[in-house]
């Protein structure tokens, strides 16, 4: 089978360049291991920052929803259910679709398969009830289901405020936050509203470990300093549930298959893959976009898709080079706003630094 434009992975990066390629007059084919395409659109029940194109003021669920619906009225074609289990440097991709594997010839290939969470490890980790953020997220705003009653979470940065407020929503006792940085990570308008529940913040601490026969039963937090937990300062809370959000890292294993170059970017979740300012890998014809290409913003991730769609567009011979450019230009101008700011600056920074690596 030969396609103009296939992307693996419809999260927001997906989705938005699915659009976009279509809108541009690419045949289009999305494919999405999961039976309903929007990634983690649809576990964010909290409201977007930014301007009127980033859908500030609307909740991640209800652009999922939006998305989905413009998808469907553009008529794109999706494949669900279907995984991506290799991708070959002539741009070819082998799908697992209803239980036989599928070759797609692409013309242009966009890589938009997301991130993934960093474990933790420590003494007791591997005991039932600690988990993921995002699995909890994912329990009680998919499944609507509670993870557990009482609920530490480890780790300040947005992923670990937004999701222990919204368990607190669900009804859950979350006892406290952990950080091991003398500061909160998060963004201050959702730190405010954990003081305001009156949530404590453990700054310069650390889980030191998970108590339980069968499952977690406490928690055992201490002060952290230069690496090393603080003899002396250990403290027991009765728990049922450890939530760790320490972070998330590119899922780039089908850019590695391709033979992608990467890069090891700290500050964008890790190891990487390059790729210039049109969001091409170093195969040519090979594009990332979304927490495959740095672990950023929702929003981001789909100005990202729509940029890496609309220069494959331009390549295919849709868009001439000025309406291409016209299109790069406001994409490019509204991701520069989203990394303004003290959190946006570094990651403003750290891509300048990956396109300067990938050009």
């Amino acid at each position: 089978m030969k396609r103009e434009v296939v992307i693996i992975g419809g999260g927001p990066a997906g989705l938005a360049a699915a659009i976009e390629a279509k809108k541009d007059g690419c045949d289009v084919l999305l494919v999405d291991e999961n039976r309903r395409a929007g990634g983690q659109l649809f576990k964010q029940l909290h409201k977007f920052f930014g301007s009127r194109a980033h859908r500030a003021g609307v909740r991640g669920i209800d652009i999922g929803k939006q998305l989905l619906q413009e998808t469907e009225e553009l008529g794109i074609d999706f494949w669900l259910n279907s995984a991506c289990i290799g991708i070959f440097p002539d741009k070819r991709a082998a799908v697992l679709r209803d239980g036989k594997t599928e070759i797609i010839e692409a013309e242009k290939l966009l890589l938009c398969t997301g991130g993934a969470e960093n474990p933790l490890r420590f003494p007791g980790w591997t005991l039932p009830g600690v988990m993921g953020a995002g699995a909890a997220q994912t329990m009680a705003n998919v499944q609507r289901v509670l993870p557990g009653k009482r609920i530490l979470m480890i780790g300040s940065g947005n992923v670990g405020v937004i999701v222990a407020y919204q368990l607190l929503q669900a009804g859950a006792d979350v006892v406290g936050i952990v950080e091991g940085m003398p500061k909160i990570g998060a963004y201050g308008v959702h730190a405010a509203k954990i003081r305001r529940a009156g949530i404590p913040f453990y700054l310069g601490s650390t889980i030191a470990e998970a108590k339980g026969t069968d499952h977690v039963e406490k928690a055992v937090i201490a002060k952290f300093e230069n690496g090393q937990i603080v003899k002396g300062t250990e403290m027991e809370t009765d728990v049922d549930v450890i939530c760790v959000a320490v972070g998330l890292r590119p899922l780039s294993e089908l850019a590695q298959m391709a033979g992608v170059q990467h890069d090891f970017i700290p500050e964008m979740g890790g190891w990487m893959p390059l790729h210039n300012a049109d969001m091409e890998t170093s195969v040519p014809g090979i594009y990332v976009a979304g927490d495959t290409a740095g672990v950023e913003e929702a929003s981001t991730a789909m100005d990202e898709g729509r940029l890496a769609a609309a220069a494959a567009a331009e390549a295919l011979g849709h868009l001439t080079k000025e309406q291409a450019e016209e299109k790069k230009a406001e994409i490019r101008e509204r991701l520069d706003s989203l990394r303004q700011g003290p959190f946006g600056d570094r990651r403003m920074a750290a891509k300048e630094r990956i396109i300067k690596k990938g050009v």
